[in-house]
């Protein structure tokens, strides 16, 4: 059995990115297990506690653009998703040693028919 302490890093990263970046727009805020690269003593992927910063509404890619930057994360390593109308960008990190991925979820222009005439 876990206890809650198994998360204190995850939140001691969320305490500390909050608190150092008290400016920048609030995210949708998660904790959730995640596979490190680490291994146990019979060689298993270990879970570890990450967080997850997600961005909604129509700011949601400026505010996603805003903690990539902060943080100093390389845009070559976002990744761009979409289903249907709806689609995100999302990239992972670190912060205090705790994973952290930031997603920000958008729209896609729908065409309207009568343009194309």
């Amino acid at each position: 059995m876990q206890t809650a302490s198994t998360m204190v890093s995850a939140a001691g990263a969320l305490m500390a990115a909050l608190t150092a970046h008290a400016d920048l727009p609030a995210p949708r805020i998660t904790s959730e297990q995640v596979v490190s690269a680490e291994r146990d003593s019979s060689g298993n992927l270990v879970l570890t506690w990450g967080l997850a910063f997600g961005f909604h509404r129509d700011t949601a890619l400026s505010d996603f653009e805003q903690w990539r930057q902060t943080l100093g994360v390389d845009p070559a390593a976002v990744d761009h998703g979409s289903t249907g109308a709806h689609a995100w960008l999302s990239v992972g990190t670190a912060y205090a040693g705790v994973p952290l991925t930031l997603t920000g979820y958008y729209t896609l222009a729908q065409n309207d028919p009568d343009e194309d005439e």
